[in-house]
């Protein structure tokens, strides 16, 4: 996937063959920001942009930006996994989202969970 960072911001890039153009949308916000260039340099600034509007706009209406990833979301699994997770963690003598986490970090360095 290719990303674009900016200002702690993120976008992932797709390319619309239709009308040639480079799409971009921030993720990981509430906020819908999308954008587009017709080349890669034109994109960036257009990321860069819609960014510094964004933030523009939420000073002029005192409102808070979207920060990326509060560290907090739901997930629906399985009553079955929910139950095993659970167990698991009751036997490292830790918290269920304390479980959970470490496993993600350790899943997300790469490491055999």
């Amino acid at each position: 996937m290719n990303l674009l960072e900016y200002k702690g911001y993120h976008a992932k890039i797709s390319f619309d063959a239709e009308d040639g153009l480079f799409v971009g949308e921030v993720f990981g916000i509430n906020d819908s920001l999308n954008f587009h260039g017709v080349s890669v340099s034109e994109l960036e600034t257009s990321f860069r942009h819609c960014i510094d509007n964004y933030l523009d706009a939420c000073e002029k209406f005192h409102k808070n930006p979207d920060k990326e990833f509060k560290g907090s979301f739901n997930i629906r699994i399985p009553s079955e996994l929910h139950r095993r997770l659970a167990l698991e963690a009751t036997r490292h003598d830790v918290s269920l989202n304390q479980f959970i986490k470490d496993t993600l970090m350790q899943a997300a360095a790469g490491e055999q969970v």
